[in-house]
């Protein structure tokens, strides 16, 4: 659908509506197009950058023998390749530290 730019910031919130439908949004200054409203595309569950899990710092702890069988090479392959300085999370509470 195609709007003026008047159009397009007096009715701004139904031109959103219109995006978040999956719709495309053109705004028109006289009869040139000059921006286009798309919806954001999420990533899928097999999209999900591999280091999502550095969100869960300082909730989970495990101790280096679960990294053992790895290689230093490996470790960068997989993306942990920029850890330097960051410090450990300590165990939680309750847990018992590994021998």
């Amino acid at each position: 659908m195609a709007y003026t730019v008047h159009q397009a910031k007096t009715q701004f919130s139904r031109l959103l509506k219109e995006v978040e439908a999956g719709k495309e949004v053109i705004v028109m200054r006289g009869k040139k197009p000059v921006a286009k409203l798309v919806p954001v595309e999420q990533p899928g569950k097999e999209e999900l950058p591999f280091r999502l899990l550095g969100a869960y710092r300082g909730k989970i702890a495990f101790d280096d023998s679960a990294l053992a069988p790895a290689t230093d090479e490996d470790l960068i392959e997989m993306g942990f390749d920029d850890l330097a300085g960051v410090p450990l999370a300590p165990p939680p509470a309750g847990n018992v530290e590994p021998k």
